[in-house]
C-alpha cells in the first residue's frame, strides 16, 4: 500500500512539474515563441525561390556568317538557323530582403526585383549550311552559334511585351506573400523602388 502511495506521489509531482514547465514556457518566454514564428514564416517564403509569372514561345530566324581572310563567298561559311524557344519570365525571390519586426508582428520587405528572364529552353534547326574552302564548321562553331542564338532570343524577348506582362503580376506576388504572412498572424510593410510604400493589413 505504501508502495502504491509512493508511486502516486511521484506521478503527481511529475505532472505538476510538467504543468509548471508548460505554463512557464507559454507565459514566461513569449519572445522565444515570436522568434520561432518569424523564422518559420521566413522559411516558408524562402522555399519558393523563383516565381514564373509569364511564359512565351518564340520562333526566329538567325543568320550566321564567318569569313576567312577575305569576305568572299568561297572563303565564307554561313548558316541560316530557325530558333524555337520557350522563355519563362518572373521573379527571383532570393533577391528579396525580409526583416521581421517581432514587436509589431510586421514583416518589412524590400528589394523587390523587377521581372527578369528565368529560363530559356531553345532548339536550333539548321536548314541552310554552306562552307567555304579551308573554312568548315567545327564543334566550337556550333557551340558559338548555339550561344549566340540564345542571346539573340533574349534580345528579342526584351523587345517584346512579355516583360511588361510579367511586371503586371507583381501585385499577385505581393498578395501571395501577404497571404502567407496573415496565415501566421503577421502584417506586411513593403518598401521598394518604383512602388509606393504600402502596409497590407
Amino acid at each position: 500500500m505504501r508502495g502504491l502511495r509512493a508511486w502516486i506521489w511521484v506521478f503527481l509531482a511529475a505532472a505538476a512539474l510538467f504543468l509548471a514547465f508548460q505554463l512557464g514556457s507559454k507565459f514566461s518566454f513569449p519572445k522565444t515563441k515570436t522568434s520561432e514564428d518569424s523564422v518559420v514564416l521566413l522559411e516558408k517564403i524562402r522555399t519558393v525561390c523563383k516565381l514564373v509569372t509569364a511564359e512565351g514561345e518564340f520562333s526566329e530566324i538567325y543568320s550566321y556568317k564567318e569569313s576567312k581572310w577575305f569576305d568572299v563567298s568561297f572563303l565564307s561559311k554561313k548558316a541560316l538557323i530557325r530558333v524555337k524557344a520557350k522563355v519563362s519570365v518572373g521573379y527571383d525571390l532570393s533577391k528579396i530582403k525580409v526583416e521581421p519586426d517581432e514587436k509589431s508582428h510586421t514583416l518589412v520587405i524590400s528589394g523587390m526585383p523587377p521581372a527578369e528572364i528565368l529560363s530559356v529552353d531553345h532548339d536550333l534547326d539548321y536548314y541552310d549550311l554552306s562552307e567555304g574552302f579551308f573554312n568548315s564548321f567545327s564543334t566550337e562553331d556550333y557551340n558559338k552559334i548555339n550561344a549566340d542564338a540564345k542571346d539573340f532570343v533574349i534580345s528579342q524577348v526584351k523587345k517584346s511585351s512579355l516583360m511588361q506582362a510579367a511586371d503586371k503580376k507583381r501585385d499577385e506576388l505581393i498578395n501571395v506573400i501577404r497571404f502567407m504572412a496573415e496565415a501566421s498572424g503577421w502584417k506586411i510593410l513593403l518598401l521598394n523602388q518604383g512602388i509606393a510604400d504600402q502596409k497590407l493589413n
